[in-house]
């Protein structure tokens, strides 16, 4: 076997080594480091940060293997040349003339970057097959871009690792992950916070001459490929280096001592920012203000008649054992509704039963994804830093709405017009006692039309008309939470239901075809002997959109939400500030239930209930109280804006819009405190799991 095959390789790997250990002698002493080390504490620090890239790079170059194993001269042989560029261009013309093809249904800019990413492939393996004398020039053309983008994702990590350490003493962890979610406010905080000109071109410079370099050794053997056999010993070896990479990667990440500076220097950004992003968690306690934990505690329960975390809630009346439908509308901003001053009319039937309901018109989402909605509404805590519970690892045997239903003997189900198994939602409602309804009970009979989320609202409607009839034919009552996806890019859904055509995907398009469908499945329910015995409830997930001039905007939380159930619920707005925690313990109160419960959500109605909000991102955690508007962030920063509602031509009520003027001194304490004790005492409870049944 011809070692000299490996060079890019080695060339490469040896460059990410030399750039990796300049980058923890820049962590060593750095001013953020406040830590000393001993001579023999520097060496065992470089030793095993050697070892992590080393198992790192070799995972890293999978793609080059990969690529240098695909290099042939065969494969542009009859039979094989023209049947692999017939197949490249029937895929280019799949993609872009077939009308509801795979990339399409995704939405966004994947359909442009599979077109674009196929015919650059069918273009290049045309040249190469038709001109093969020009074959070993492209061929080095495509091998130098390759080495390029390698030696560029190289350099680009290092000053990125700088930045991000710059910042928050650590190596990349959930709000490296929270970055990528928010690119445009990275982007632009980057923008307005470094010389990016003078930065980026010597990334580029410096790139450029490695890659030069690099290249300049290694491009000969480009033209002697080697043989099947020797291919196979290469990718044997590899793979058994890969597979010792995997197996070790994880035992190193375990390897701490009581210094924390030496294990961040130590480890390799990489496999901390896969741990982050498949962990999905951002520790409070290392990263937010804190105060001791007894006052935080004491502080936030005093809101409760019962100063504790697990309380009595009870009723002087009679319990009802009354069905609920709870309905989470996917992306709902209140502002898409008439009540808060859209001219659109694209909720007409939203908008109607608002005015038959128990409308809460001040009312907050947590956050700006929908497992976080579902985490509100089902668990009925403040949210936490990082991804929502729904989606860790540790997430059963929650105290859950849907635990408390099923103590009084109702049947528990979760329906989703999708597959369950995104977004955790399965794992996490399995394994809090609820049963499943999804796309896999659905017959092809029953769909009409879906798309990547699902089925079509209106079949997920009916759908939920045959478990409920099912479930009233027990005997038991029944709590069912209904997740709907229509209202979601790509907005597409069958054509001549509403005055939009399906394909237009448009936003207005997917919230006024959900409004259709959830009134086709009012009128279907109101057939049904349940119905007079049911209350609904229905609030948004969370809002369209959260990109703002601020953190936090308020407008993009606010959500409608309203509860209704005929000759039961008298019609009225709820206009004191709440948060979407607050809903399902109002709902209990409202069928005077007696439970012991851990929902950190208050009842609205009852006389200790304060007028609050919590909302947030990944990393920012918000309160929002008595006109002000809270902060917490990572690197134990605070800020607080005050905020004053924009005058309008609707009721202030139903005024979304608010200004917030960031106060840079005194901020009011008290609800510095209140927001420190509400975000540790939950991050507290969920990391000890002193919230479980």
């Amino acid at each position: 076997m011809d070692l000299k095959k490996t060079q890019p390789f080695l060339y490469l790997g040896l460059f990410y080594l030399i750039i990796s250990f300049i980058t923890r002698i820049i962590f060593f002493f750095h001013p953020i480091t406040s830590a000393e080390f001993t001579f023999p504490e520097v060496l065992k620090v470089l030793a095993i940060g050697i070892a992590n890239d080393v198992f790192v790079f070799i995972l890293a170059s999978s793609v080059l293997a990969l690529y240098l194993l695909f290099l042939s001269d065969s494969k542009y042989k009859k039979p094989y040349g023209p049947v692999i560029l017939s197949l490249l261009v029937l895929i280019f013309l799949y993609i872009l003339l077939v009308p509801n093809n795979i990339f399409k249904q995704y939405g966004g800019s994947v359909t442009k970057i599979a077109l674009v990413f196929v015919g650059l492939k069918a273009f290049l393996f045309g040249l190469m097959l038709f001109l093969p004398q020009k074959r070993l020039k492209i061929r080095n053309i495509l091998y130098f871009i390759t080495l390029f983008l390698y030696v560029l994702l190289i350099v680009f990590n290092a000053v990125s690792e700088y930045f991000f350490y710059n910042e928050f003493g650590v190596r990349y962890n959930f709000i490296a992950v929270d970055y990528l979610i928010y690119t445009n406010e990275v982007i632009g905080n980057i923008m307005e916070s470094y010389p990016v000109v003078p930065l980026f071109s010597a990334i580029f410079i410096i790139t450029l001459a490695i890659t030069l370099l690099i290249y300049r050794k290694t491009r000969g053997e480009l033209q002697n490929l080697p043989d099947f056999r020797q291919k196979m010993i290469l990718l044997g070896s590899f793979a058994v280096l890969v597979v010792i990479s995997l197996l070790t990667l994880p035992v190193m990440m375990q390897i701490k001592s009581t210094n924390v500076f030496a294990d961040e220097i130590g480890s390799n950004g990489m496999p901390k920012f896969y741990w982050a992003f498949t962990h999905n968690e951002l520790d409070y306690f290392q990263f937010y203000t804190q105060m001791d934990e007894q006052q935080a505690e004491k502080n936030f329960l005093s809101q409760y008649a019962a100063p504790s975390l697990s309380r009595p809630v009870g009723s002087d009346q009679p319990e009802m054992k009354k069905n609920v439908v709870l309905i989470s509308v996917e992306s709902l901003s209140a502002d898409f509704l008439e009540h808060y001053g859209n001219t659109q009319k694209i909720t007409p039937f939203l908008d109607s039963l608002a005015d038959r309901s128990l409308m809460f018109t001040n009312l907050y989402a947590t956050g700006n994804r929908t497992v976080r909605g579902l985490e509100a509404l089902t668990l009925c805590i403040p949210p936490t830093a990082g991804e929502s519970i729904i989606k860790r690892e540790n997430n059963k045997n929650r105290f859950t709405t849907g635990g408390v239903f099923k103590a009084k003997g109702y049947d528990v189900k979760f329906l989703y017009g999708g597959y369950s198994y995104f977004d955790n939602m399965e794992d996490f409602f399995a394994g809090n006692g609820y049963g499943i309804v999804d796309r896999n009970n659905f017959k092809p009979e029953e769909i009409s039309f879906a798309n990547v989320w699902g089925v079509a609202d209106e079949d997920m409607a009916k759908k939920a008309i045959q478990v409920m009839n099912a479930e009233a034919k027990s005997g038991k009552p029944f709590f069912n939470h209904w997740m709907t996806v229509s209202n979601h890019r790509p907005f597409t859904y069958p054509d001549g239901r509403i005055d939009i055509p399906g394909d237009a995907k448009s936003r207005e398009g997917g919230v006024k075809y959900t409004d259709y469908s959830l009134r086709k499945f009012f009128e279907m329910a109101k057939k049904e002997s349940w119905y007079s015995n049911t209350v609904f409830i229905i609030i948004a997930d969370h809002c369209a959109s959260s990109a703002g001039d601020t953190e936090l905007p308020m407008d993009k939380y606010r959500i409608p939400a309203m509860v209704f159930s005929e000759g039961f619920i008298q019609p009225q707005k709820f206009d004191r500030l709440m948060s979407q925690i607050d809903v399902m313990p109002t709902v209990f109160g409202l069928l005077h239930f007696n439970y012991t419960s851990k929902f950190l959500g208050q009842d609205v109605f009852t006389k200790e209930f304060q007028p609050k909000a919590y909302i947030a991102t990944y990393q920012d955690l918000g309160l929002v109280k008595d006109n002000y508007l809270t902060i917490l962030s990572p690197v134990k920063k605070v800020k607080q804006y005050s905020l004053s509602p924009e005058t309008g031509k609707i009721a202030p009520e139903f005024n979304i819009y608010y200004k917030e003027t960031l106060l840079l001194k005194n901020p009011e304490q008290k609800l510095v405190n209140d927001a420190v004790s509400a975000y540790q005492s939950t991050s507290y409870w969920v990391k000890t799991n002193a919230l479980t049944r």
